[in-house]
């Protein structure tokens, strides 16, 4: 028989495949072997794209990039311990973001956690309520029923991250017991397939749907009702031809397809042998009788579901469909409003053109406004925290045919170029982003990307400032701060970007000039670092100077 372990790797990697997730993020361990090498075959068959990252921080920000872009669930796997800490600071954004993660995290055993094994910390809902869902998966065991459980699981995991309302992340624990890679055996207690056709476990609608949208695929089947259900469960079951029981009895029934005596009717052995449906449509949450979930519990009948939230019971794992409704209210807008605001948004606009017009080249204000600019048409523009952000947004904005990400769902400065390096590699064009220099160190693992990887086309500039230049901006850049100011704020560093991207194989220019700079904008394939060093002692009186020209536009 082919060990547990390995059985239960290769049905969570197709299941997940099956909820069209695409792309998956790994890094290198031992205990997540057993997804190491499902993912491994999978990619090698064409089913998914892997990338393999060595640091787990910049892995989880590479995944989140690619979500953020494609806006569908992205999986990223480790290995126990500290590796899934570093997960953490991505789930934080992704949460805050409403970005769509799959946080997939190898464990030890229970009977090594209690023994002081190697590499175990406590990964029981080890991100809190920053995730969707959190699930730890059984241990896989040598035995039959096991299959529908997995597949099951990863649908609800999807489901999450997708979100009814929001996408966001979720996170499943999945302690592996030894052995941890194949032996080679491929025998196992039940088949291992999922629904025929390479369809999903659990059928989840994108968007909401009532139950006429349900598709049975019997002839023979049978509709409960409960709660606020009943209504539409007779027009259903009275348009499919099933019969329909309620939990409330005949109350509320009507119709040739009412069976006012289904509850005892469930109840009733050898009727329910003889009648027995291939599939149960489910319409709210079943709680009263233990004959309805008795029946919702038999591994031979199909269930589908409609509910009015995202979870749903599943006592077999053998819900083949899940819909869902919403309604979402909406209220006209005030042209004469919307009008005042675009007056006052021309005359702001013409002030700050003005003003930098008038500046020496470089600021940040100048630089952003350039590179929007010279972006080539239908670009992605990955922005920075800190300064980079407000410098697009004070310059002027960016055009309609640029699409814009910024990691600012925490607005932290953490793993800003995998993010970007995430985005780039599924994004049909060309692809920028403007980061401080701060923010480009703290994620220069980043830069690293495998031989077997390709890397994207994407231009990352750096405005280089030496330090915290945000702070020039804030309440601790005023004059009355400046003994303090450098030491714990300002933090100079004086760090050689160049010899850093040398390090990492990734080209590197210094612009010194506009000229330059435009020059070094123009697309080229690959991964690339633009440099433009800025005196960041002159950020607080030039946007002293733009704030007042705007202001003086308004009144």
């Amino acid at each position: 028989m082919v060990n547990p372990s390995t059985a239960q790797a290769r049905v969570i990697v197709d299941e997940l495949v099956r909820n069209t997730v695409s792309h998956v993020v790994l890094c290198p361990g031992s205990r997540n072997a057993p997804l190491s090498l499902a993912l491994h075959d999978a990619a090698a068959a064409g089913r998914l794209q892997l990338y393999v990252r060595i640091d787990e921080r910049g892995a989880a920000f590479l995944a989140l990039g690619i979500a953020a872009r494609t806006g569908r669930p992205v999986a990223v796997a480790c290995t126990s311990g500290t590796a899934a800490a570093n997960f953490h600071p991505a789930v934080l954004e992704a949460d805050r973001a409403g970005v769509p993660l799959i946080v997939l995290t190898a464990d030890r055993p229970p009977e090594l956690r209690a023994a002081g094994a190697n590499q175990v910390v406590d990964q029981q809902r080890l991100y809190g309520n920053a995730v969707r869902y959190f699930d730890e998966l059984a241990v896989a065991e040598a035995r039959a029923g096991q299959n529908a459980y997995w597949r099951s699981q990863i649908c609800r995991a999807w489901n999450a991250a997708y979100g009814e309302w929001r996408c966001g992340p979720v996170h499943l624990n999945i302690p592996f017991r030894e052995p941890l890679v194949p032996d080679g055996d491929h025998d196992w207690y039940e088949s291992l397939d999922g629904r025929a056709g390479g369809a999903r476990w659990t059928e989840l609608p994108d968007f909401g749907a009532l139950p006429s949208f349900v598709v049975p695929s019997a002839r023979c089947g049978l509709v409960i009702a409960c709660d606020s259900g009943v209504r539409a469960a007779g027009e259903w079951a009275e348009q499919h031809g099933w019969p329909v029981v309620s939990e409330t009895g005949g109350l509320g029934l009507s119709g040739s397809a009412a069976i006012a005596s289904g509850a005892w009717l469930l109840g009733a052995e050898k009727f329910i042998a003889e009648h027995k449906p291939e599939q149960v449509l489910c319409i709210g949450r079943p709680t009263v009788f233990r004959q309805v979930q008795a029946l919702l519990s038999d591994a031979d009948v199909e269930v589908l579901l409609v509910r009015p939230d995202s979870d749903w019971p599943a006592p077999a794992h053998n819900v083949r469909q899940v819909g869902q409704w919403f309604d979402e209210p909406s209220k006209p807008a005030d042209p004469d409003w919307l009008a005042s605001w675009q007056r006052a948004d021309r005359a702001a606009l013409t002030a700050v053109n003005t003003a930098l017009e008038g500046e020496p080249w470089p600021s940040g204000l100048r630089l952003a406004a350039e590179l929007v600019d010279a972006l080539p048409l239908d670009s992605l523009l990955v922005v920075g925290s800190s300064n980079p952000t407000r410098d697009v947004a004070l310059g002027g904005g960016v055009r309609p045919d640029v699409l814009v990400h910024r990691n600012r769902g925490v607005a932290g400065i953490d793993g800003t170029l995998s993010t970007a390096i995430g985005a780039a590699s599924v994004h049909r064009g060309h692809s920028y982003a403007l980061v401080g220099d701060l923010t480009f160190l703290h994620d220069v693992n980043g830069l690293f990307v495998g031989p077997a990887d390709a890397r994207p086309d994407l231009t990352i500039v750096v405005l280089n400032d030496d330090g915290g230049g945000i702070f020039s901006l804030l309440e601790q850049g005023a004059p009355e701060h400046s003994d303090a100011f450098e030491r714990v704020f300002g933090t100079p560093h004086g760090a050689d970007l160049g010899a850093l991207c040398r390090g990492f194989r990734v080209p590197h220019e210094l612009v010194g000039t506009r000229e330059e700079f435009r020059e070094a904008l123009r697309p080229a394939p690959g991964l690339r670092v633009v440099e433009v060093r800025v005196d960041r002692s002159r950020h607080r009186a030039l946007h002293a100077r733009v704030r007042a020209a705007v202001s003086t536009a308004l009144t």
